[in-house]
Order: C-alpha cells, then sequence, then structure tokens
C-alpha cells in the first residue's frame, strides 16, 4: 500500500494531489474563477491513474463546459449552474446566458495529508446569473486507498447543499424538462476523447443500454491515446444516499454515455424534479475509484468487498 500523499496549493488557483512513491499527480481540484457562460465552479481536471494516464477531459469542442470530474445542477428552479445552452420544452437547446450561475469558492475548512489520505474540505456558495446566495454547499473531497500493487486509488466525494431561499429549490434535468434520456445532474465526469465507445458495466447488464437505470455502481472502461493500455472508472453511491429526498433509500439513475463522447454521472434528478425547502440541506455522498486496466465485473465485485463504505 502507498506510504503518504502529497498536497502542494497553489492559493487562489488549485490544489494538487500526487503519490510520491510513483511520482503522478493524481489530480488537481481547481477553484478559480472560469468563464461566467460555462458556470464558474471548482472541478478536478487532470484526474490520472497511478501510471500517470489521463482519464478527464477539460473544454472539450462539443462542450466547452464540461470540465473533468465535477458537480454540477443543470436545471435548478430556472437556473442553469452547468454551463452552456439551455434545455427548454418544446424548443430545445437555447444559449440563455440570463440563466447560467456559478457555484463559488468561498473558502476551505481543511486541507491536508497524513496515513496515506489527503482531504479538501470547501465551502461554495451557489448563485444564479443575478448573483442572489440561493445555497451553500460544504463540500469534502478524501483520496484513500492509493494501491501501487492493484494499480488503483479512491477519492470519496462528499457534498451537503442547504437552501438559502425563501422557497423550494427544485433540481431537475433536461429529462425533466422533456428530453428524454438526457437526465445529467449532480456530480458529473467527462471523459477524454479516447474513451468513445468505452465499455459501460453494471451489475447487471452493460452497455448504453444502463442509461435511466438504477444500481449502487457503474463501471467504465477505456483505451488510452498516447500510451499503451486501458484504465477503468468505477463510480458508486453510498447506501445512505436518497434519491427522492423523501425518507429511505433510493440507487441513483445514471447517466451514461460512450457515444459521441464518455461521460458517467449518479443523476439526482433523471426522471423527477427532486425539491428541497428552505433551510433543508440535500446530502449525497459517492465513490470514484480510479484503476489501470480494464476491469470486469469480477473485479469490480471484489473491490467493493474488499473497500465496504
Amino acid at each position: 500500500m502507498s506510504g503518504g500523499l502529497r498536497l502542494v496549493h497553489a492559493h487562489g488557483d488549485r490544489i494538487t494531489v500526487s503519490e510520491p512513491a510513483t511520482g503522478v499527480e493524481l489530480f488537481a481540484c481547481v477553484y478559480r474563477p472560469e468563464a461566467a457562460w460555462e458556470a464558474p465552479r471548482p472541478y478536478l481536471h487532470p484526474v490520472r491513474t497511478l501510471s500517470g494516464a489521463v482519464v478527464t477531459d477539460y473544454r472539450p469542442n462539443d462542450h466547452r463546459w464540461h470540465k473533468g470530474l465535477s458537480l454540477t445542477a443543470s436545471h435548478l428552479s430556472g437556473a442553469n449552474l452547468w454551463g452552456g445552452n439551455t434545455y427548454v420544452p418544446g424548443q430545445g437547446y437555447l444559449a440563455l446566458p440570463e440563466r447560467v450561475g456559478s457555484m463559488r469558492h468561498a473558502g476551505f475548512d481543511e486541507v491536508g495529508a497524513a496515513d496515506g489520505r489527503a482531504v479538501i474540505a470547501e465551502r461554495l456558495t451557489w448563485h444564479p446569473y443575478g448573483g442572489e446566495l440561493w445555497a451553500e454547499e460544504e463540500r469534502r473531497i478524501e483520496v484513500r486507498d492509493v494501491d501501487p500493487d492493484s494499480g488503483s486509488w479512491a477519492l470519496t466525494w462528499t457534498s451537503a447543499i442547504t437552501n438559502r431561499r425563501a422557497e423550494p429549490l427544485l433540481f431537475g434535468s433536461p429529462t425533466t424538462a422533456g428530453r428524454q434520456l438526457a437526465g445529467y445532474t449532480g456530480l458529473f465526469w467527462r471523459g477524454p476523447r479516447a474513451f468513445r465507445e468505452g465499455r459501460i458495466l453494471g451489475p447487471e447488464g452493460e452497455g448504453p443500454a444502463l442509461m435511466g437505470t438504477q444500481a449502487p455502481w457503474l463501471a467504465y472502461s477505456g483505451e488510452h491515446d498516447g500510451v499503451d493500455g486501458h484504465a477503468t472508472l468505477l463510480f458508486a453511491h453510498a447506501p445512505e444516499n436518497d434519491h427522492s429526498g423523501a425518507g429511505g433509500t433510493h440507487p441513483a439513475h445514471w447517466f451514461v454515455r460512450n457515444e459521441p463522447f464518455a461521460a458517467v454521472a449518479p443523476s439526482w434528478s433523471f426522471f423527477e424534479e427532486l425539491e428541497l425547502a428552505p433551510g433543508d440541506t440535500l446530502r449525497r455522498r459517492y465513490r470514484v475509484v480510479v484503476a489501470d486496466g480494464a476491469w470486469q465485473r469480477a473485479d469490480v465485485v471484489k473491490y467493493l468487498e474488499a473497500h465496504p463504505w
């Protein structure tokens, strides 16, 4: 197992997390402001395997607002905190800059590494185009289980979003607005261009047909450009995640594509809007495992059994 991790903070810009034994920078957490049209928000990019291969994309020419691994809100009470065009029922995607908001970095509560783990605990504020305070978020990204022997490492992403409006916040997606099988929102991964036509794998079944289905995990494998070999990203949601917001535990509905680009999101409002009352907090916790090689279903099951929540 890995003995330690190294963090470097370029204040006002980014925090990088590296694995000293291999010298690989696992990811950069970028929190500087960016273009308003792209819904400024912190994101992780580049994300790398332990062998150093990049497994995220940044500002691709088809969707400039796609940035590595980030938390998004594609439809939020009429605002777009995802970036780019907004889907409007009956009209399709329209350029509506007055709907594009932002998730602003407000400060760090903890940044550090010890005992083979690293933590980035961040505070953010959510705003529509006009700048009003709609929500406050406490975000915690933890890196753990760095294992050069198996060629994998994992991060957990925990977000607690509190409604600061005097009225409910409505979380939706293009699908809740009428577009079929486009329920993207929440934590979103954009894969590199080389990962097009990659393998999508779930506990039962595989392929693009897993779009919109429910399952505790989903894996995506692709083959690199530039270097030999494959990588697998495993996405899992914590057992306590409540998809409906009304009690009980409900696995996420997965948004996943391998054409025309590679993308995965455990959507919190794929088919139905999620309502967050004033003062209430929406909590979600996810795990993303980054591994060298093309994992099979047995590899995923073995990993999850060895690394319980």
